[in-house]
C-alpha cells in the first residue's frame, strides 16, 4: 500500500472515533427530541397543531420574534458605533477599549441580570437619579414588562455584535477611502457612500450571531421580565419541569432548531458565512 494511503487511514482511524462520539453525543438528543415531537402524548401532528390552534402558544411565538428583533437591531446599531469608534481610534485606546468589551463575556449572565435588578427597580440607582434630578415625578416601570427584557438582552448582546463588525471594518482597504476624501467627497459622504455598504457584510454578520443567539434566551427573560414576558425558552423550561409537556417543548425546540438552520442556509445562499466571521470564505 502506499504511503500516502496508508498515513490517511491511519489519520481516519485516529479521527473516527472521536466523530462517533460527538455524532453519538449531539445528533442522537436531537433525534430523540424530534421523536418526541410526532410522538408525545400521541403519535401524529399534534403537537404542531397547537400553532395554529393555541392563541397563547402563537403570542409567546411572536413575542419571542418581536423581542429578539428588536434586540437586534438596537445591539447592531449600538455595536456599530462602538466598533466604528474602536476602529478610529488610537492604537492604545483601541487596546483598552477593546479589553473593556472582551470583559463583559467574562462575567455571568446571571451576574449582570441581578444587576439590573439593582439598576432598575423602583427604588434603584437610576429611578431614585431621575427623581432626584426632577425629570420624573415617580418611579419608571423599567422591570417585570419588555422593556426590562430589552435592556438586559441588548447590554448582554452588544459584545456579540461588536466582534464580526469590528473584524469587517478592520479589513476594509483605507486607500479605498482616503481616495474618496482625496476626490472631494466630505467625511460624511464617504462613510455613506464608500464606509457602511463596504461594512454591510458586517452587519449581516452581527445580525445574524445576535438573533440567534437572543432566541435561546432564558435567565433575563425570566428573571427581568418578572413572569410577565414569556419567552419560548422560558416556555420550554415549564412544559418540562412543570406541566410535564414533554411533546410540547419538544415540538418548540425543533422549530428553533429548524428556524437557525434554515436562517444560515438563507445567509449561505447569498454570502459565504465563513468569511463573515474571518474564516476563508472560499
Amino acid at each position: 500500500m502506499p504511503v500516502v494511503l496508508r498515513s490517511a487511514n491511519t489519520y481516519w482511524l485516529l479521527v473516527l472515533p472521536f466523530l462517533a462520539a460527538v455524532a453519538f453525543l449531539y445528533l442522537a438528543p436531537i433525534a430523540n427530541i424530534l421523536w418526541l415531537s410526532f410522538t408525545d402524548p400521541q403519535p401524529g401532528l399534534g403537537n404542531y397543531a397547537k400553532l395554529a390552534t393555541s392563541d397563547s402558544l402563537a403570542r409567546i411565538v411572536w413575542t419571542t420574534l418581536r423581542i429578539c428583533l428588536l434586540t437586534t437591531v438596537i445591539s447592531v446599531f449600538l455595536g456599530y458605533a462602538l466598533a466604528y469608534a474602536i476602529v478610529h481610534a488610537l492604537a492604545r485606546e483601541q487596546r483598552w477599549m477593546l479589553t473593556l468589551v472582551l470583559i463583559s463575556f467574562w462575567i455571568s449572565v446571571l451576574v449582570r441580570t441581578f444587576s439590573w435588578l439593582m439598576l432598575l427597580g423602583h427604588n434603584g440607582v437610576v429611578n431614585n437619579a431621575l427623581q432626584a434630578t426632577g425629570l420624573t415625578d415617580a418611579p419608571i416601570a423599567f422591570m417585570r414588562n419588555e422593556l426590562g427584557v430589552l435592556i438586559g438582552m441588548v447590554q448582554y448582546m452588544i459584545p456579540y455584535a461588536v466582534l464580526p463588525l469590528l473584524t469587517n471594518m478592520q479589513g476594509l482597504d483605507r486607500r479605498v477611502l482616503d481616495a474618496s476624501r482625496s476626490l472631494g467627497a466630505s467625511n460624511r459622504q464617504t462613510f455613506l457612500r464608500i464606509f457602511l455598504p463596504l461594512s454591510m457584510p458586517g452587519i449581516f454578520a452581527a445580525s445574524l450571531l445576535v438573533f440567534i443567539i437572543s432566541l435561546g434566551f432564558y435567565v433575563t427573560p425570566a428573571i427581568l421580565g418578572g413572569g410577565k414576558v414569556l419567552m419560548v425558552a422560558e416556555y420550554i423550561s415549564v412544559q418540562i419541569l412543570v406541566t410535564l409537556r414533554w411533546g410540547t417543548a419538544a415540538m418548540l425546540a425543533t422549530l428553533m432548531l429548524a428556524g437557525v438552520l434554515v436562517l444560515l442556509a438563507l445567509m449561505n445562499r447569498f454570502m459565504k458565512l465563513g468569511a463573515l466571521f474571518g474564516g476563508g470564505g472560499r
